[in-house]
């Protein structure tokens, strides 16, 4: 795995660290099932705080692209794949509709209209 982050840009780290583990997941680097390494181990390659790694993790938790387990560390679900393909695709969809000044309830209401 070779992650790298960007300091100077105006995404945060944590989105950053997150599309990281998106992008291995659509390269096949990551595969369901496979151990994340660790906050701490990640953070001290990036150089950043444990933290900001553990808030990516969560996020990704919250969508369903990683389990936690007790004991056994932060591990890519099963339905992962397709999962984040969704989660890169809304992405890509709230930052444009930002670009056009839309908020992210507009954009669903928008979406509920058309589903």
């Amino acid at each position: 795995m070779r992650w790298t982050i960007d300091e100077s840009s105006p995404s945060p780290l944590h989105e950053q660290i997150a599309s990281c583990v998106l992008r291995s997941l659509e390269d096949g680097e990551l595969v369901p099932g496979e151990r994340l390494p660790t906050a701490t181990e990640l953070a001290g390659v990036l150089g950043v705080n444990p933290n900001t790694v553990l808030h990516a993790y969560r996020g990704l938790r919250d969508r369903g692209v990683l389990e936690f387990r007790r004991g056994r560390g932060a591990r890519v679900s099963p339905d992962a794949v397709a999962r984040g393909r969704v989660a890169e695709a809304v992405r890509g969809l709230v930052e444009l509709g930002r670009a056009y000044g839309y908020s992210p309830r507009a954009l669903a209401a928008l979406v509920e209209e058309m589903g």
